[in-house]
């Protein structure tokens, strides 16, 4: 197998290589369950959002092609992003929300011959070395299994359920990503 390497990319570079993100994206969610994580449409109109959000960062794998790519944005100091989330929001939470110190783990994707090395947290390294934030969230599907599996291997925690059907996850407090 090919040596995989990481890098980063501007938000210039990111929308250059849309295309190759969403190609990544159908191949990485092949197999998943639900029609809707296939859908390269859907997909390139959340990246087209994403990608213009406040200190938007993204980290890409590959050799040739892509193998994998995570990327996400500060939480906006308003604290609209929590509005659609169910129940109480710990108060640490809304504090560091409204100083600009969380991050949103918006998207990652690895293919299906990549699983299961270190690729997932290698770009999880990478992209959270830069961030100084003391929350970093993750929001996946209820049915999302391979992304609670991922998420539970790094240590996080559950935090809470959004509206429409989503869950919210925290990073472990430590000084490492």
């Amino acid at each position: 197998m090919a040596e995989v390497f990481l890098r980063r990319l501007s938000r210039w570079q990111a929308e250059q290589q849309r295309e190759a993100v969403a190609d990544l994206y159908v191949e990485a969610c092949r197999g998943m369950t639900g029609a809707e994580y296939g859908n390269r449409g859907d997909f390139l109109r959340r990246f087209e959002h994403d990608v213009q959000q406040t200190d938007f960062d993204m980290v890409v794998a590959g050799a040739a092609d892509l193998v994998g790519c995570l990327y996400g944005y500060r939480a906006e100091r308003s604290g609209a992003w929590w509005e659609s989330f169910r129940g109480v929001l710990p108060p640490e939470v809304e504090e560091q929300t409204a100083s600009g110190r969380v991050f949103l783990l918006s998207e990652l994707m690895v293919t299906p011959a990549e699983r299961g090395s270190d690729v997932a947290s290698r770009l999880r390294m990478l992209l959270l070395t830069r961030h100084t934030s003391d929350v970093v969230v993750a929001v996946i599907k209820p049915d999302d299994d391979r992304g609670r599996e991922v998420l539970q291997a790094w240590d996080w925690t559950k935090l809470g359920e959004f509206a429409p059907r989503r869950e919210g996850w925290l990073r472990p407090p430590s000084p490492l990503p």
